[in-house]
């Protein structure tokens, strides 16, 4: 990691690392995505002519979350090659949201899939429609198969960003319905009761429901620059008045760029400004070490700064500093 550090009118310090991700592993992620594209896509055809000619809601249902994952893996490899664009004048954080787009996109697609899926279900309790059992098992056997490879090919070049999050989290889903499409298919094959068919999708649903909305509510919070779940505002705010020589901390926010790197700003009021590139350093260390953040951006508050601001008045600057 290398940390480097730039003054702007001695009020305001940056730090910056190597924490994002290289073009290696986006170029990785976007390579597995493609494969995993193909594979999704040309199964979701078989399935859904199985499911058509078997008349199995639970698989015509797998079919069409197949269908709907192919697109969120489409939209993930665009997010994942935009990603890799580098910062310019008009983009200073590059295009690294344009993952956190893509899973909030694909989520509320996902919701979109599983009301349709209720409503159809709902239906078949009421109406039930005959299924072939046997049809059902060795067409969701495959879609299990194939589910697994693709999984795998996925976790090759997983990571904590939430764009690959939301593709693998459209497998697992994709998976598991196959699984429930396979026990549909042999309790159809050795009982003919036949509303275990939409018995299952509901299930299916409950599971791309949970799924969908996890995947809404973080992709929320990384756009609404929400403080992350796994940062203690107020340890860490402690932690860094602790430090020698920092009296006190202020205007502290923390936020992510795209659910896997932690920014940071903060006011430090510290006792002498001679100290400074020493306390910077340290704050910068801690910070690093004990919470992960990876770029942070520091403004220290010397004594003679805090008078000169009670002078003038705070108001005067309210509209910079908070």
């Amino acid at each position: 990691m290398h940390d480097h550090s730039h003054a702007h009118h001695h009020d305001h310090t940056h730090s910056h690392d190597g924490a994002a991700p290289t073009h290696a592993e986006a170029g990785r992620r976007a390579r597995a995505l493609a494969i995993a594209i193909v594979i999704t896509f040309l199964f979701a055809a078989v399935e859904a002519v199985g499911g058509w000619w078997a008349g199995s809601l639970a698989l015509l249902g797998d079919a069409g979350h197949m269908v709907t994952d192919s697109g969120a893996l489409l939209l993930s490899f665009i997010a994942a090659r935009l990603a890799q664009r580098p910062p310019s004048a008009s983009m200073s954080y590059g295009w690294r949201r344009a993952e956190v787009l893509a899973a909030l996109i694909n989520a509320l697609f996902m919701l979109l899939v599983v009301g349709a899926l209720v409503g159809t279900a709902i239906e078949r309790l009421q109406t039930p429609v005959a299924v072939q059992g046997g049809a059902v098992m060795v067409i969701a056997a495959i879609g299990l198969l194939v589910n697994l490879l693709v999984l795998w090919q996925l976790h090759g070049a997983h990571s904590h960003a939430l764009n690959m999050r939301g593709a693998v989290l459209h497998v697992i889903g994709d998976l598991l319905g196959s699984v429930a499409a396979l026990l549909s298919g042999l309790i159809v094959w050795l009982t003919d009761w036949h509303r275990i068919d939409p018995l299952l999708t509901l299930l299916i649903c409950s599971l791309i429901l949970v799924s969908a909305l996890r995947l809404l509510r973080d992709a929320g919070g990384v756009l609404m620059e929400a403080t992350p779940a796994k940062v203690d505002l107020e340890a860490l705010r402690g932690g860094l008045s602790d430090l020698p020589g920092i009296e006190a901390v202020h205007d502290l926010h923390v936020w992510t760029l795209a659910g896997d790197r932690l920014l940071l700003s903060a006011h430090l009021a510290i006792e002498d400004d001679a100290q400074w590139p020493e306390l910077l350093i340290q704050a910068q260390r801690w910070l690093r070490d004990q919470h992960g953040v990876s770029h942070a951006t520091l403004q220290p508050e010397s004594p003679r700064y805090r008078q000169v601001l009670h002078e003038v008045g705070d108001e005067v600057l309210d509209d910079h500093c908070h």
